[in-house]
């Protein structure tokens, strides 16, 4: 009988499965970056030369887990977006940060 991945991390010690669950986290908002640019149809390079940067500087930040949100801005701007950040409450009408 084949085990689910779900019956496979139930089985790990919470402290094992905690840093299985961050590091997926940090994997998918990395290819969210990533996968935004390609949907846009750039390459690094493209991007790089929007930025005034090199290739693997986009590459690292692709990579990055930590990213300053001016960076972020910096990056969606040079895709010919704008960054929107939002706080949404409970029973209150949402605030646009940014």
């Amino acid at each position: 009988m084949s085990r689910t991945l779900n019956d496979i991390m139930a089985g790990l010690p919470e402290e094992r499965r905690q840093h299985i669950e961050a590091r997926a986290a940090t994997l998918l908002e990395q290819e969210i970056l990533r996968q935004l640019r390609k949907a846009l149809g750039l390459s690094q390079k493209d991007l790089a030369g929007l930025m005034h940067i090199t290739q693997p500087a986009v590459s690292k930040l692709e990579r990055q887990t930590d990213m300053q949100l001016s960076t972020l801005a910096g990056i969606v701007q040079a895709m010919g977006g704008t960054l929107e950040i939002t706080a949404r409450f409970p029973d209150r009408e949402p605030v646009r940060l940014a």
